[in-house]
């Protein structure tokens, strides 16, 4: 069992590289399973999430050639064996569902337990299994598992209830060699989404209209293999620009794309959190005067998405008034706040996707356990400017999407330390 060690009020300095989007990573592995010659992908995040993605390929029989010094991945889907996904991971990463599309093309037969992941609540996979069945497949629901087997997927017409990038992402990727043509209606419209429809139109694909909430796609015959570098992760520029803010720190984040947090530099701007950027540069600089309070709602890309949501919440323990935090995505994403209570912060939850801050209030050390990727690193945040020495367990929640998270902050004079119980 390890976990993190952290020293606070300690101010940070320097520059921090943002590393390869994990939401755009993780989506390459189930489009490679289309292509009949492999996917080459580098600036690959060296995260739990990947590693457990390619012992998934691993196991059914994708072809994984990973050279971890370069941050690099060959995938050839072109070996996959089995469509039984019972046995592996897949229980544990909620990604695991953009398999289930190219694994019903090539197999006609798939297996696949319930999808797990971080726990936010109800996330149900009803939205790719009705997919999935608008294009031809049958669903069966057994004990343990469901079953999904077709002859030939078809073109079809897909409404989404609600906003879903995963699905999105599942059913345009599923489209691709499907015969006919597939309109998704209602759908996301993150970077990472327009990033794997341009990946895919490299291969072959017939996509129009990603990074719109209508997306058209004209099925062809395969698709081939192609070389792609992972966009920039936004959440983790987010991350880094409010971990800056939060510790009154001049940090540069490079290897950024500041277009893709500029929701997050809006709320900035309001708070009083000084910056300066470029294209791929985003430097948050020191400052000693108290924030303002500023109200937030979630909403999804180009809004404040949800996952912003947990390290804002410990920026405005330190800005002075009320602040109302509205998570309007999951439902469980706010029950976190207990631990900043426990710190000293004053967090009155109103309703499961409500709370009320009051700052600015004065962090204090505690024995603290991470509950999911964000909550976790928001965990983190709260450590380097609370008083006194904090320690979070459960860090493999946090690992799932930050890279080798204690050396990049110890560079920037953090003092944190990974601790082997």
């Amino acid at each position: 069992m390890e976990f993190y060690k952290i020293q606070g009020k300690n101010q940070l300095s320097g520059e921090i590289a943002v590393s390869g989007a994990k939401n755009f990573a993780l989506k390459c592995f189930g489009a490679a399973i289309l292509m009949d010659k492999p996917l080459n992908i580098a600036r690959l995040p060296e995260i739990a999430d990947v590693h457990r993605m390619m012992e998934i390929m691993s196991a059914i029989g994708v072809g994984v050639k990973h050279d971890e010094h370069n941050n690099t991945v060959q995938v050839d889907g072109s070996s996959v064996k089995s469509g039984d996904l019972r046995e592996t991971s897949v229980g544990k990463i909620r990604a695991s569902v953009l398999l289930i599309g190219p694994l019903l093309h090539r197999l006609g037969e798939v297996f696949v337990q319930h999808p797990g992941g971080c726990v936010l609540g109800k996330r149900p996979i009803d939205l790719f299994l009705d997919g999935f069945t608008k294009m031809g497949a049958e669903v069966e629901e057994k004990s343990d598992c469901f079953v999904l087997r077709t002859k030939r997927l078809k073109g079809a017409t897909i409404v989404f209830p609600i906003i879903s990038v995963t699905a999105t992402e599942a059913l345009m990727t599923t489209a691709t060699i499907a015969e006919g043509t597939t309109v998704l209606k209602n759908a996301a419209q993150e970077p990472e989404v327009v990033a794997l429809a341009e990946m895919l139109n490299r291969c072959g694909a017939k996509i129009s209209g990603a990074g719109t909430s209508t997306i058209i796609i004209e099925g062809v015959e395969k698709l081939s293999g192609t070389e792609v570098e992972c966009i920039a992760d936004r959440l983790e520029t987010a991350t880094f620009a409010i971990m800056a803010a939060a510790t009154r720190s001049e940090i540069t984040i490079t290897n950024c794309v500041v277009e893709h947090v500029e929701a997050l530099l809006a709320i900035f701007d309001r708070m009083g959190v000084p910056y300066s950027r470029t294209e791929n540069t985003l430097t948050i600089h020191k400052y000693d005067h108290v924030l303002k309070a500023v109200d937030i709602r979630t909403h999804e890309y180009p809004g404040v998405v949800t996952d912003y949501q947990a390290p804002l919440t410990v920026l405005l323990t330190q800005a002075e008034g009320l602040s109302m935090v509205h998570e309007t995505v999951f439902e469980g994403r706010l029950f976190y706040t207990d631990l900043l209570n426990r710190m000293g912060a004053k967090i009155i939850m109103c309703d499961p996707h409500r709370v009320i801050v009051q700052g600015p209030a004065p962090l204090k050390a505690k024995m603290l356990e991470s509950p999911d990727i964000r909550a976790g690193i928001a965990m983190v945040i709260a450590g380097l400017i609370a008083e006194g020495e904090t320690t979070i367990h459960n860090i493999y929640q946090i690992e799932r999407g930050y890279e080798r998270l204690e050396e990049r902050l110890q560079k920037l004079g953090a003092k944190i330390e990974r601790i082997k119980a």
